[in-house]
């Protein structure tokens, strides 16, 4: 795996909601800890791929490509506990300002970004903030590395208990009688004469906010702001999806690994930093257009003693 996750960046930002980058502001060299949280990026769905790794294995991917996401806004707030909460706001694809209202074309005025069609925000922790005005890059996330994809999965209308729930149904010879797929009783005896709330039952399936969980970054293209990612993502083709890193197998486990002295697990295998507090597009073209996660386990044509 390259080792090229060095770089000086800019200093971060400590205003309420900040809209513009300070031109004086010096540059200060920071450095991902296993305590950070990074922001994430806003990617359109491509559609799904096949890939062959270094050892010949297939792999179903899903294609992840950036459209100018840019830094929009830097937000902290704070609670009613006196506890602070940070945040990157993000926007990407870009649109006609005809088709922009007033208010969010003067939004995207301050922080000198054309128009977008989507904008999102993304806790980060107080080291993590990037200028406003940013653009960020594919090689954002390491191949190598897991991530979390958050999108609206496809609407799919009203189904019944089987498709919804998978319910196995009644038997389809004897003994029943037209209600082959029904989702059989529902209610209880008398006592206490009702059906509990959320119940499996029919009703509208899909089109829901869904996180799929730990995929694994298995190409970046850095060329075409292409992020191929092992697994399916929810969503139909050319959807807007958010991604981060994974919660549980980057965020949790490498503070924990930290707390644990388990430093060489803090990463995954072969990654040996993150881009902190972003990756830029200055970051990408200082490395090659194409970069692929090696394949770690054991060769799957190879028998086994």
């Amino acid at each position: 795996m390259m080792r090229f996750w060095q770089r000086p960046l800019r200093s971060i930002h400590t205003s309420s909601v900040s809209l513009a980058a300070p031109a004086s502001t010096p540059r200060t060299s920071q450095k991902w800890t296993p305590n950070s949280i990074r922001t994430g990026l806003i990617a359109r769905k491509r559609g799904m791929a096949a890939m062959w790794n270094d050892q010949g294995a297939r792999l179903p991917v899903t294609v992840l490509q950036l459209e100018n996401c840019q830094v929009t806004a830097n937000i902290k707030t704070i609670r009613k506990d006196s506890s602070e909460y940070h945040a990157v706001q993000l926007a990407a694809s870009d649109k006609r300002a005809k088709n922009t209202t007033r208010q969010m074309q003067g939004h995207f005025r301050k922080a000198g970004v054309p128009p977008k069609r989507i904008v999102r925000e993304f806790p980060v922790t107080p080291d993590a903030h990037v200028p406003v005005g940013t653009t960020l890059s594919a090689i954002h996330f390491v191949p190598g590395q897991y991530v979390d994809v958050i999108a609206t999965s496809i609407g799919k209308g009203f189904q019944g208990a089987m498709k919804r729930w998978g319910f196995k149904g009644l038997r389809a010879s004897h003994g029943v009688s037209v209600s082959h797929r029904s989702a059989g009783s529902t209610g209880a005896h008398q006592d206490p004469g009702r059906v509990w709330p959320g119940k499996k039952m029919a009703a509208r399936m899909g089109g829901q906010r869904i996180t799929t969980q730990n995929l694994h970054v298995v190409r970046v293209d850095t060329s075409l702001n292409l992020i191929y990612v092992r697994g399916a993502v929810p969503g139909v083709d050319d959807a807007q999806v958010m991604i981060r890193d994974a919660k549980k197998k980057m965020t949790a486990s490498s503070m924990h690994n930290q707390a644990k002295g388990l430093y060489e697990k803090v990463l995954p295998k072969g990654v040996d930093d993150l881009p902190f507090p972003a990756g830029t597009v200055e970051l990408a073209k200082s490395l090659p257009s194409i970069i692929e996660a090696p394949a770690y386990r054991s060769s799957p044509f190879v028998p086994r003693e």
